[in-house]
C-alpha cells in the first residue's frame, strides 16, 4: 500500500477541483491588478526602492521559513549593490549574496530556460562555502544515498512526516518536471503552475539542504513568466512564513495523498492573495520615505547622517527599539561620541528627528515624520 504521494506510479498526474479554486483565483487576480496600479504610481526611482525592500524582505523570510537567521542590514546592503541603490557599506557576506543572486535570477531572467545546471549553480550559490550550518553537503549536486526525510521530535522518537523518493531516481524526476515545466507554460493557469511546481520540487527533494529556498524561488520565477514582470512587489516567503504551520501541515497532507492537491492550490492561492495584501506596507513605507525626503530635499547632509535617517525610516514609526542614542549611533557610523552628538544635534535643529518623551536621564530620538 502507498503511503506516500511520489510511490503512486502515476503521482505526477496531478488532480483538483476546478469550482473550488475559482473565487480565490478572481481574488488573486483583483489583487494583483490593484497592487500595480498602485506601483505604476510610484515612479521609477521609489519603484526600484519598492522592488529592493520586497528581495530583502524574500530573503530575510525564505531562509527564517527554514530556521536561519540573516542579519536584515547585510541583505538590504547585497540588494543595493546588485541594483544599483545607494549601500550601505557593509562587507559582502558570500552566502547572503548567493541567495540574492539565487532571488534576482529567478525574476529578473524569467525567460531563460530552466535547466538542471541552471538548478546546480542556484544551489551551489546557497551554499558557496560547501557547508550547510556545520555539515559539510553536497553542493551543486543531488543527494547522496541516504533516505532524505522530514522528522520532528526529539532522537529516538522522531515522527517521520516525509520521506522524499530513492536518491536514484532524482535526476529522472527532476528532467520529468522540467519538461512539464517547460511545455505547460502558457498551457496551465499561471499561479495553479506555479502552486504545482513548488509542490513538485519540495516532493523530490533533490539536494541534501535549500530545497525549499530553491522551491520558492521557481515559484517565484512561474508567477514572473505568469505577469511577465522582471520584479516582485511583494513577498510570498514572508506570508508562507507567518503561516508556516499550516504550510507544513497542508503539504504533508497532500504528499500522503493520492495525487488530489486541491487542499495544496486552494492554501497555496490564498497564501498568495494574502502576500499581496501584506505588500501594501512595504510599499506605504516607501512612499513615507519618499515624503519625507522630499520635504528635506534641499538640505546638506553628511553621508552618516543619511545612513543613520534611512535606518529609522527603514524601521517605521516607533520600529526602531529603544530609540536613536548617542551609542547607537556612534555604532552605526563609528565616528567619536562627540561627532555623534554634534551631528544629532543637528538633525535635531533641523526637524527631521526628535526627542522621544520620557526616558529619564537617557535621553533618545526617533523620526520626527511630516504630516
Amino acid at each position: 500500500m502507498s503511503r506516500y504521494i511520489w510511490q503512486h506510479p502515476d503521482w505526477t498526474l496531478f488532480r483538483w477541483d476546478p469550482g473550488a479554486l475559482l473565487s480565490v483565483i478572481s481574488d488573486c487576480r483583483m489583487r494583483q491588478g490593484r497592487l500595480l496600479n498602485q506601483v505604476s504610481s510610484l515612479g521609477l526611482k521609489l519603484g526600484e526602492e519598492a522592488q529592493a525592500e520586497i528581495v530583502v524582505e524574500e530573503a530575510v523570510k525564505t531562509t527564517a521559513i527554514e530556521g536561519e537567521n540573516l542579519s536584515r542590514a547585510s541583505v538590504r546592503s547585497s540588494v543595493a549593490r546588485r541594483l544599483g541603490l545607494p549601500a550601505a557599506g557593509l562587507s559582502v557576506d558570500r552566502q547572503v549574496d548567493g541567495l540574492i543572486t539565487v532571488l534576482l535570477d529567478a525574476t529578473r531572467n524569467f525567460n531563460e530556460p530552466l535547466t538542471v545546471k541552471r538548478l546546480h549553480g542556484w544551489h551551489a550559490a546557497l551554499f558557496p562555502t560547501g557547508y550547510s550550518g556545520m555539515h559539510e553537503i553536497k553542493v551543486g549536486k543531488w543527494r547522496g544515498l541516504e533516505p532524505m526525510r522530514v522528522v520532528s521530535g526529539p532522537v529516538g522518537r522522531e515522527a517521520v512526516h516525509f520521506e522524499a523518493p530513492p536518491s536514484e531516481q532524482v535526476g529522472k524526476e527532476v528532467n520529468r518536471f522540467l519538461s512539464w515545466w517547460k511545455v505547460e507554460r502558457g498551457k496551465t493557469e499561471g499561479l495553479i503552475r506555479a502552486a504545482i511546481a513548488h509542490f513538485w520540487l519540495v516532493t523530490i527533494h533533490p539536494y541534501e539542504d535549500g530545497n525549499g529556498r530553491i522551491a520558492r524561488a521557481i515559484t517565484d520565477m512561474a508567477i514572473a513568466q505568469d505577469d511577465r514582470q522582471p520584479f516582485r512587489y511583494y513577498s510570498l516567503s514572508a506570508q508562507i512564513m507567518t503561516d508556516r504551520d499550516d504550510y507544513y501541515r497542508v503539504l504533508e497532507r497532500c504528499q500522503k495523498g493520492d495525487g488530489d492537491i486541491t487542499e495544496w492550490l486552494s492554501w497555496f492561492l490564498g497564501c498568495f492573495s494574502r502576500a499581496i495584501e501584506g505588500s501594501e506596507k512595504t510599499l506605504s513605507t516607501v512612499l513615507d520615505k519618499a515624503r519625507f525626503w522630499n520635504k528635506y530635499a534641499g538640505l546638506t547632509l553628511s553621508n552618516r547622517q543619511r545612513k543613520v535617517v534611512n535606518r529609522l525610516l527603514d524601521a517605521g514609526s516607533g520600529g526602531f527599539e529603544g530609540g536613536l542614542t548617542t551609542r547607537k549611533y556612534v555604532s552605526m557610523t563609528k565616528v567619536s561620541r562627540a561627532t555623534a552628538f554634534r551631528e544629532i544635534e543637528h538633525l535635531l535643529q533641523l526637524g527631521m528627528i526628535r526627542r522621544r518623551p520620557g526616558g529619564g536621564r537617557s535621553v533618545s530620538y526617533e523620526i520626527f515624520w511630516p504630516d
